[in-house]
């Protein structure tokens, strides 16, 4: 009984995401309602409120399962258990990852009402150059920070510019460009 309690609860939550994202990319977030969201999802706003605080509750949550499911593909686990980080292999599962979830990513940075995706975006990405760059070579001069902060604004410009251009390249050719440009750049090794 509790698993199909847990589905329909999991269908539930997926039916107001998906409701909720069909609106972020038709009208500005500011002008979203409980209602608009209820209503797409074919529920009622009590619904939603059991669920979620807000709409802002609802926004932070979205964006939270949203980048945490992109930084999943950029890990695995190996046959030894141990966690395999793929950024540093290939960028192809994480360009996969935004061509397969395009309509949330596009819907998420069109709406300037959301700055805040960007935002934690950037600190996400930013985190992880910040472990993997060397500071060696050519940057050997340079702020470690200040490096940290140039290739994650332009990583994350890069990827924005990419999904709101309904990806005018291929993820593979996307992701053997920018590791090409990272690797170049050293922030690879």
């Amino acid at each position: 009984m509790e698993g199909k309690v847990d589905r329909r609860i999991t269908r539930t939550k997926e039916a107001i995401f998906q409701s909720f994202i069909t609106l972020v990319s038709e009208k500005d977030f500011e002008s979203i309602t409980i209602n608009d969201i209820a209503d797409r999802a074919n529920i009622n706003r009590g619904t939603v409120y059991f669920h979620f605080d807000d709409k802002y509750d609802l926004l932070n949550k979205c964006i939270d399962e949203n980048l945490n499911k992109m930084i999943s593909a950029t890990t695995e686990t190996n046959a030894s258990g141990e966690t395999v980080d793929l950024i540093k292999s290939s960028f192809l599962p994480v360009m996969n990852y935004f061509a397969e979830n395009h309509r949330f990513y596009a819907s998420m940075l069109a709406n300037k009402g959301i700055p805040i995706f960007r935002e934690r975006m950037l600190e996400l990405v930013t985190s992880h150059i910040k472990l993997n760059i060397d500071m060696g070579g050519n940057n050997q001069n340079y702020s470690k920070e200040l490096v940290t902060q140039f290739m994650g604004s332009a990583f994350v410009g890069v990827i924005e510019w990419w999904i709101l251009n309904n990806m005018p390249q291929s993820p593979i050719e996307a992701a053997d460009q920018l590791w090409g440009l990272l690797k170049r750049n050293q922030v690879i090794n």
